[in-house]
């Protein structure tokens, strides 16, 4: 009887080692913006389908994503177009959040912040009715640019205005530069180079282990550990087709997926954003520039020269 316990116990040590090994040891949130969609196409249809391939990779990777919406993209010639409404149901039909990324996409440092508070508030209009009809809140609002504010004054206004509606900042940790090669990708596929577009796909895949890689880096320098981190990156069909492999990246570097609420509970995000300069940063730069550039990783990975080239943006 003895022996059978003993063996017992060992099989249960054998299987809890087994799981603990398997356990991700490094967490990211995934926050997509410009729903419902960034494309230069014209015509529902690849906008639907679109849609559909960040649905199926999201779902197959089960990975708890947050969408920003800009709801100037919702109407044509000035009318709510329900056609494009539609996408975004299909968001919340996945059982996924959506958020506030102001109405045309502008920036604060532009147009000022009584017009950038109007944004916000015509930028809610269809998604927080969306989400009330399914007995959710509108919960988080992302910067366009990661423009937060070119004074503290403006920053700290900001801040009470969208605490007033309801609003947690959704800040970001792994900046890149994926709708550079989302440009470059569309435009070569559009043009029916194939090959092209599959260098392009597999080279942003490359990039973005090489960011990872990075941010890391920068999460070690700053907190001496790995904070979880949180992913923007944009609706686009490059993405519709390479989020369950750029899932697989992370998962290779021992990453599990969390929600953006999980995220912001690290000690990390309670940290103030003091970051005025003309750029929108990541958050982990913030945070390092507040003291001071020493604490800067250098070498950040940039875009390809052919893939910048081929986007037609002039700089990251």
């Amino acid at each position: 009887m003895i022996r059978f316990i003993l063996c017992f116990v060992l099989l249960l040590l054998a299987f809890a080692g087994e799981a603990g090994a398997q356990s991700p040891a490094k967490f990211v949130a995934i926050t997509i913006d410009d729903l419902p969609v960034v494309t230069e196409r014209q015509g529902t249809k690849n906008r639907v389908e679109i849609t559909k391939g960040l649905l199926r990779n999201i779902t197959a990777a089960k990975i708890p994503v947050i969408g920003f919406v800009n709801e100037n993209k919702l109407y044509v010639d000035g009318k709510r177009d329900e056609s494009q409404v539609d996408l975004l149901r299909m968001w919340l039909d996945a059982g996924l959040e959506l958020g506030n990324h102001t109405f045309s996409h502008v920036n604060l440092d532009d147009v000022g912040l009584p017009a950038y508070e109007a944004e916000i508030l015509k930028g809610e209009t269809i998604t927080k009715q969306l989400l009330q009809d399914r007995g959710r809140p509108i919960r988080y609002f992302r910067h366009p640019f990661l423009r937060s504010g070119s004074t503290l004054e403006i920053k700290a206004e900001l801040a009470r205005f969208l605490n007033e509606h309801g609003y947690k900042i959704a800040p970001v940790s792994i900046d890149d530069s994926d709708y550079i090669f989302a440009r470059a990708y569309e435009r070569s596929f559009d043009k029916g180079d194939k090959k092209l577009a599959r260098q392009i796909g597999d080279d942003y895949l490359v990039y973005m282990d090489k960011k990872i890689a990075y941010w890391e880096k920068q999460s070690d320098r700053l907190f001496r550990r790995q904070i979880p981190q949180i992913l923007l990156i944009h609706a686009s069909l490059m993405n519709s087709e390479y989020l369950g492999r750029l899932a697989k990246v992370f998962n290779r570097s021992g990453y599990g997926f969390i929600d953006l609420d999980t995220a912001l509970k690290d000690d990390a995000y309670r940290l103030p954003d003091e970051y005025t300069r003309p750029a929108g940063i990541s958050w982990l730069h913030r945070w390092a520039l507040a003291k001071g550039r020493e604490y800067l990783v250098p070498d950040e990975p940039r875009v390809p020269d052919y893939v910048m080239k081929l986007s037609g943006f002039t700089s990251e």
